[in-house]
């Protein structure tokens, strides 16, 4: 992908122009690929069983593979060595921890139940997505919206070591502790902590810890130059091949429900539309508000908008099963998040000329 500068005013009618064809099409490559899915699940209605049949934790290994591979290359392009730059604006680390955290979670706790009350399964799917903080795609949006590419890789990796730590503790506190307490029903939410965490521990631990080794010997024994000029770009899209190819497996097996409920795909579709939203324009307000510069305004709100959905199909996989509607509430959420992120890079570069016109042209 050939980014925007940061030193000349972008184009917001050139923003298709600055994505690579493969980026350009993602909405186009995850549509064919559910469709794909549901043919194969037509096809081979024996696919079940043959997923099945292999399993690393409580996922069948085609499916593992396929989620380790799409987590892998957006992990080995963090930049592990300048992590502790960020405590160098404590106004930007502090409000992302808080927007993460504690208020992203609460926002989809919230809207899940408002609109999705009478159905469990999805309202948990979405719980989860809501806890699984950004660490993919959020960095193609926020630097097609001209946001400080260094802070969002730093913000990117706090969040992936943070998540390992936080997941866990807050989804025993969403799905189980706080219900409870509310008196809301509880109907299909006994996850226990560990399941959580083995699935965090191995879905994102494993690839997090590959994709700071390749980075650590990559650069000493090229260069980061080489690195990041080289082979980062060869391995970026099999993140891409790998969301594919779980999309088709998890589609072949959600067929019939996709076909058949229609209804529910675009229930699940509104909170999360209203999430990216709220989120969005939420961390933008605070990041004026805290007077940063428009470049770590625009990463801090997209940050807290993105979601990593790869995580939170794995542990909706894991936990309640490929065929599961906390699964299909994972694999709605990227058709969603894909055009809704989009739409606020324009956003994001109209508040850059209404809000910010002196950095205009910096």
């Amino acid at each position: 992908m050939s980014a925007p500068t940061h030193d000349a005013p972008a184009d917001t009618g050139s923003i298709s122009r600055q994505l690579s064809t493969l980026d350009r099409l993602l909405p186009l490559w995850i549509g064919l690929a559910m469709v794909a899915g549901v043919l194969l699940g037509r096809l081979v209605p024996a696919l079940d069983d043959a997923l099945s049949a292999v399993t690393v934790g409580d996922v069948s290994l085609p499916i593992a593979i396929g989620l380790l591979v799409m987590m892998y290359p957006v992990l080995a392009k963090v930049r592990y060595d300048e992590l502790g730059h960020v405590t160098a604006d404590r106004r930007l680390l502090g409000s992302s921890i808080v927007l993460n955290w504690v208020i992203g979670p609460a926002l989809m706790f919230a809207l899940a139940w408002l609109m999705l009350p009478d159905l469990p399964e999805y309202r948990t799917g979405l719980i989860i997505v809501g806890l699984a903080r950004c660490i993919a795609m959020v960095m193609i949006w926020n630097d097609l919206a001209c946001g400080d590419r260094e802070a969002a890789a730093i913000l990117v990796a706090l969040n992936s070591a943070f998540q390992v730590v936080a997941f866990s503790l807050l989804g025993w506190l969403y799905l189980e502790a706080l219900p409870g307490w509310l008196g809301l029903s509880r109907s299909g939410l006994d996850v226990s902590m560990w399941d959580i965490a083995r699935s965090v521990l191995i879905f994102l631990g494993v690839p997090l810890v590959a994709g700071y080794l390749t980075r650590r010997f990559g650069e000493r024994a090229r260069g980061r130059e080489w690195y990041e000029g080289s082979f980062l770009p060869r391995v970026g899209p099999v993140a891409l091949y790998g969301l594919l190819f779980t999309v088709v497996v998890l589609f072949a097996l959600q067929g019939d429900t996709i076909t058949s409920r229609p209804t529910d795909v675009a229930r699940i579709a509104l909170p999360l539309l209203a999430y990216f939203a709220l989120m969005w324009t939420i961390a933008f307000a605070l990041g004026r508000a805290l007077g940063l510069a428009y470049a770590r305004t625009t990463t801090l709100a997209f940050t807290a908008a993105g979601n990593n959905f790869e995580l939170a199909i794995a542990v909706a996989i894991a936990v309640f099963g490929v065929t599961s509607g906390q699964a299909l509430a994972g694999v709605v959420g990227p058709l969603i998040e894909v055009p809704a992120l989009v739409a606020l890079v324009y956003v994001a570069l109209w508040a850059r000329r209404r809000f910010y016109p002196l950095e205009v042209g910096r």
